[in-house]
């Protein structure tokens, strides 16, 4: 099990059972377990989804669509099966909340999925779990077994004379299948690559019936409101915003770990006051705030509220709520080609854009961090990030392009202190280049 850190800012909502057994069913259901999707059985499903809706709790996967409305497009008739999925392929670089979820209080994710099923008429959830998470695969299916052991699932859920059954399934090590298209593909045992939009999962998703796609931690807050209630939940972070996020905070900083915060919190005090600041006296140089797909910021930037609004008018996205540190030590060049090696390893190939644009970009940054690159290179990393956008069939191209036109616009120079020949300017210096992990 993992250590668990802690701050006075923090409010508990979805970490509130973590490190007090709540793996166990029994114990689970001493900590309000199951009450949720109980009072859930007694509600019309349009009453559900608006409460849901007027939470403000939106997709804590990346997206940030609000919560509600998403289950709302699912049609109240259908002539196939409905289904609910929970994406728990938490492949993000930077990004270690789910894991938490899964490892503490997997019995909430279960319930989540319940609710949402109830809201939508859907009769059977799945739990997509990421390939590398074995062993919180294994407390999951435990978590399943005991739910059906104590009559929660299956036929006749706590008497309510309504069926609903939920699975497990585990994935195979892949970025891509994060992506919800493909995620469906790769639970129906195909190869997992997108699909072509429209039509959308919520009218013809899994084996072509009408599906409700929620990342893990979007699912575990939905007992919580149901039983707080809309207004309270509303009320913990700013407008349109809802609740409460799990910030993972990580890179150079001297207490990382990952935070339970109101939306809306300050990075700056994010950073400085939760995070412990930068450590060995370094200073910061800048800040990915929302996983490896977001674009970076300068520390002249970070006085900002951490939500998806704010941070998409600062010109970057909240995404997955991974929140990487960058120091002074850092070179930057490096920093990028390290998150494209990822993208161009993860890349599905299915599009020309990603499949070639990635493999061009890493093979320029590996040339242009080793001293091989002309000044025509800087502007042609951006010309090919550009080019990638908006043009591939999921995100992925996307999320490689967006950090790296972010790092050449705002680290130019840095980039032209290594033309000509010049090796890398940190390394150069003799300096311990520690790059942040982030794949």
């Amino acid at each position: 099990m993992a250590s668990l850190v802690s701050h006075p800012d923090e409010v508990k909502v979805v970490s509130k059972r973590f490190g007090l057994g709540a793996t166990e069913i029994d114990r689970y259901l001493e900590l309000d377990g199951y009450k949720a999707v109980q009072r859930a059985l007694a509600m019309e499903p349009d009453a559900i989804v608006n409460l849901v809706k007027d939470s403000g709790l939106r997709g804590r996967g990346g997206a940030g669509f609000n919560t509600g409305l998403k289950w709302s497009f699912v049609p109240k008739q259908a002539a196939k099966p409905k289904y609910i999925l929970c994406n728990g392929d938490e492949s993000e670089p930077g990004t270690c909340k789910d894991r938490l979820i899964f490892e503490h209080d997997p019995h909430s994710v279960i319930e989540g999925v319940m609710i949402a099923g109830l809201a939508v008429g859907a009769q059977v959830g799945y739990i997509y779990i990421r390939g590398e998470y074995r062993y919180l695969s294994v407390i999951m299916q435990k978590a399943i077994r005991d739910a059906y052991a104590k009559g929660f699932l299956g036929k006749n859920i706590f008497g309510s004379g309504r069926d609903f059954d939920v699975y497990w399934h585990g994935g195979a090590g892949a970025y891509e299948v994060g992506e919800e298209s493909a995620l469906m593909e790769s639970l129906e045992g195909k190869r997992g690559i997108p699909r072509i939009r429209p039509p959308f999962p919520a009218v013809v998703g899994l084996w072509g019936g009408p599906t409700v796609i929620n990342n893990a931690e979007t699912l575990a807050s939905v007992p919580h409101i149901i039983l707080g209630g809309s207004e309270w939940y509303a009320k913990i972070g700013p407008p349109k915003n809802g609740g409460t996020r799990l910030f993972c905070l990580s890179g150079h900083l001297d207490r990382p770990g990952v935070y339970e915060l109101p939306m809306g919190y300050n990075l700056k005090k994010m950073i400085y006051d939760v995070g412990g600041g930068i450590p060995n006296g370094h200073k910061l140089k800048a800040v990915v705030p929302g996983g490896s797909s977001t674009p970076v910021l300068l520390p002249e930037e970070i006085d900002i509220p951490m939500d998806f609004d704010s941070l998409m008018k600062a010109g970057s996205m909240l995404g997955s709520g991974g929140v990487v540190i960058v120091d002074d030590s850092t070179c930057m060049v490096k920093f990028a080609l390290r998150i494209m090696k990822f993208y161009q390893h993860e890349s599905c190939g299915w599009c020309i854009p990603c499949r070639e644009g990635t493999d061009w970009l890493k093979k320029t940054l590996i040339r242009f961090h080793s001293g091989g690159g002309v000044q025509k290179d800087i502007d042609n990393i951006l010309y090919l990030s550009q080019n990638m956008l908006g043009r591939t069939f999921c995100p992925l191209g996307d999320a490689a392009a967006m950090p790296t036109i972010s790092i050449v616009k705002k680290f130019r120079k840095e980039f032209e202190d290594h033309l000509e020949g010049r090796p890398c300017p940190f390394e150069k210096a003799g300096a311990v280049e520690q790059v942040p992990v982030l794949a």
